[in-house]
């Protein structure tokens, strides 16, 4: 894998964080021009596999299909793009949705939240709530077995996940959470993996101390609502079993390792140790992609 985390960075921009991170800073303070255009330049469509299909279920709701289907209710994966809450779309994960999908094992729901930082903390949250619910509420028109209904997402989907799983109105609903390198506390956390990888490995730390900034809209950033990893014990021992996926050369590593471990036996932690922050929605580190793809339908089928 380092070899392709190495050329997908190489191939970066030099100032693209820099530029994205002005983009975030500005619509913060009214001028929303630039983030569009960081936004529509996430949207485009993806290179789908030819035995997916995809539709609409609702304006914020798109399901992903093996294409046949079958009479067997299937687990589901509601998916939570990444992007800092910030951009991202339903097109900049659809490479990932498909690729689950396409196993015959799973279907697939993506979610298009409200985005920061127009639409503040708790808006892009009270989405995903309400995406799960309607899955949940919906499970048998759309073939989904109601009890095997999991919850994931990559970076701040991933956020936005684990804080969905810990609603008072989703206790229970889900049974897994699939997590890709998530924000687990929204602010420069100190760590030695901030420091080490918080410049030139696809997540700087002034684009992510934006993000912050844009989601939390002067909310309290240690609120479990948005640093999910300051719950309490309690709050955490309600979550589900996970699989929680990392970049080892990722500024959010460290903070990822540590809710794991919270978590004990519940958390089930794989370290892609050469791989850089991304590879689910941005493609260039594709044995990273695969390897995620896979893990995430063994995982779903209940197989460790």
């Amino acid at each position: 894998m380092r070899q392709e985390a190495d050329s997908f960075l190489a191939g970066m921009p030099a100032d693209l964080q820099r530029r994205q991170a002005d983009a975030v800073r500005k619509a913060i303070e009214g001028d929303t021009e630039a983030l569009h255009a960081v936004r529509a330049s996430r949207n485009g469509e993806p290179e789908m596999s030819g035995n997916v299909t995809a539709r609409m279920l609702t304006d914020r709701l798109r399901i992903y299909e093996a294409a046949g289907g079958t009479d067997t209710p299937l687990p589901a994966l509601v998916y939570l793009h990444g992007g800092g809450w910030t951009f991202g779309s339903l097109n900049s994960c659809a490479r990932f949705c498909d690729a689950v999908a396409a196993s015959g094992d799973v279907k697939v729901i993506a979610v298009d939240y409200r985005l920061a930082p127009e639409n503040p903390y708790p808006a892009g949250l009270d989405d995903c709530v309400e995406a799960l619910r309607y899955v949940s509420r919906n499970a048998a028109a759309l073939g989904i077995d109601p009890r095997r209904i999991a919850i994931g997402g990559d970076s701040s989907g991933g956020n936005l996940a684990v804080a969905t799983a810990l609603a008072p109105e989703c206790r229970g609903m889900a049974e897994a959470l699939v997590l890709f390198y998530p924000v687990t506390k929204a602010y420069a956390d100190g760590s030695r993996s901030w420091a080490d990888f918080g410049s030139g490995y696809g997540l700087d730390a002034e684009i992510m101390e934006e993000f912050n900034r844009a989601y939390l809209a002067g909310s309290d950033a240690a609120n479990p609502a948005v640093s999910v990893a300051l719950g309490s014990d309690v709050e955490l021992a309600a979550l589900p079993r996970t699989l929680l996926v990392a970049a080892g050369r990722d500024i959010l590593c460290d903070q990822g390792r540590e809710f794991a471990a919270r978590l004990g036996s519940r958390a089930t932690r794989v370290e892609f140790p050469e791989a850089v922050h991304l590879f689910i929605t941005v493609p260039g580190q594709e044995r990273a992609f695969r390897k995620s793809a896979e893990l995430t339908v063994s995982f779903l089928r209940g197989e460790r």
